[in-house]
């Protein structure tokens, strides 16, 4: 007859070393859920509820806000934070529930190459965008923008 170990038993298996990259993925998502906080209600501050509100909400608006480098790193900060938050979660749902070993590797290779790909275009987006493109209506340009 087997007997079952005792529950409260310490568990004896070996510690590895070396990095453990769970604990800083389930570290990486409670400081960025908390920082992604405060950036969302700040832009959502900012856009809907100062000044006109969702009425002010136009070319000129957006061009006005991306032509300032804090907001341009707010942006960035908040596409980083949040692309790699998500991408860290749909890699724990696919480690979770994709049981065979090829499909789950290359699941989360896509998820995590697809994220990078949208980093690096939303960053790209952010820091040459153009607020004063050649052209364009110039009622619908911001203020700063010469009318040439």
């Amino acid at each position: 007859m087997t007997a079952i170990a005792d529950p409260r038993a310490p568990h004896t298996a070996p510690r590895r070393t070396g990095l453990n990259l769970e604990k800083w993925g389930w570290i990486y998502m409670r400081v960025s859920g908390v920082l992604l906080i405060v950036l969302i209600f700040g832009h959502l501050f900012v856009n809907l509820l100062t000044g006109e509100g969702i009425h002010q909400i136009d070319f000129a608006f957006v061009g006005g806000k991306l032509s300032s480098p804090f907001w341009q790193w707010w942006d960035v900060l908040m596409l980083w934070l949040a692309l790699i938050h998500g991408a860290n979660g749909m890699r724990t749902v696919t480690n979770d529930y994709v049981t065979h070993n090829g499909v789950r590797r290359t699941l989360i290779w896509a998820i995590w190459l697809v994220a990078a790909f949208l980093i690096l275009l939303g960053t790209l987006v952010v820091f040459t965008f153009d607020p004063c493109p050649a052209g364009a209506a110039a009622n619908l340009l911001p203020d700063f923008c010469s009318a040439s």
